[in-house]
């Protein structure tokens, strides 16, 4: 018989593709969201590739709702063997001028969004002593940005909860399973939907950057062919430049004798990209298009 799987934040983006690719599959998929319109989208999509869809509108901040959304699809579909957690909002603003109801809600949807899912997944898989749950995660579970900070810190609240959890499942000798899957920026349309305070329109991370902004005089290091990468700067002596995260990295410490760390990643591969230098009196940490954020003006050491 075929999986039953629940995925939240079903209604588009990472959510959709997910739910497309279980339905190829002919699983039975609970799906979960606010709007009305975009599940209704994913359920024709789940019957055109094979599956079977049970639309549940839910806020997965209310723990209520998410309890009653796990009930209703284990009584119309089945045993739930697959949990998804990927419903996230977010505010594109500098932290000085957010509000603190903007913070709670993100923190709400993105954050605790995923421990009610969590909850309601346990209830039913620990007695079983089955069952998957699958938390989509973030590269900024590890590493926070500028403009973004409700979001980054609800990944990196989702990551230590994920982590408790999984040391507890295994000192129960339990074999339901967590993982976390840790995703680059990808082009969904969270860019035309969450509230933005940039002067501009936030975009989703480009393939290739031609450069990063050039300070004149500067010295060439040049990185990754493919994705067009280069950055020119002269630093003051005491500081040293590292561009994250880095899991392809491509060093070079000859080219530019000032830098004495050159870390540059492919925009393609891993596209959060973070100037930062270790000079704290002169140059704090600078961003140059940040997770896609192109209009991320940098703040350069200001004796150069």
């Amino acid at each position: 018989m075929s999986e039953v799987v629940v995925i939240t934040g079903a209604s588009a983006g990472v959510g959709r593709a997910t739910v497309r690719r279980f339905a190829r599959h002919g699983a039975r998929i609970g799906l979960l969201a606010r709007g009305p319109d975009g599940l209704e989208g994913a359920r024709k999509d789940v019957e055109k590739l094979g599956g079977k869809a049970l639309v549940v509108p839910v806020d997965v901040a209310d723990a209520n709702q998410v309890e009653a959304a796990a009930a209703r699809i284990e009584a119309e579909l089945g045993e739930i063997n697959i949990w998804i957690n990927n419903a996230m909002t977010s505010v594109f603003s500098p932290i000085k001028q957010m509000t603190p109801e903007e913070f709670r809600r993100v923190t709400e949807v993105t954050y605790l969004g995923y421990v009610y899912g969590t909850l309601a997944a346990l209830k039913r898989m620990l007695p079983r002593d089955r069952g998957v749950i699958v938390q989509v995660g973030s590269a900024l579970a590890y590493r926070g940005i500028p403009l973004q900070a409700a979001y980054c810190a609800a990944k990196h609240a989702i990551q230590g909860f994920c982590d408790s959890l999984r040391c507890e499942l295994l000192h129960d000798d339990s074999n339901v399973k967590v993982t976390m899957v840790q995703m680059p920026a990808l082009n969904t349309p969270q860019f035309g939907w969450v509230k933005s305070r940039l002067p501009r329109k936030a975009q989703p991370v480009r393939k290739r950057f031609t450069s990063l902004r050039t300070i004149p005089g500067g010295n060439s290091v040049s990185a990754c062919p493919q994705a067009k990468l280069s950055l020119q700067t002269k630093l003051c002596p005491a500081c040293s430049i590292t561009i994250w995260p880095a899991p392809d990295m491509i060093r070079n410490n000859t080219t530019a004798p000032r830098i004495r760390i050159a870390r540059i990643t492919c925009g393609s591969r891993y596209p959060a990209i973070m100037v930062r230098t270790a000079c704290s009196t002169h140059a704090p940490a600078i961003g140059v298009r940040n997770y896609g954020l192109a209009n991320v003006a940098p703040r350069l050491c200001s004796r150069r």
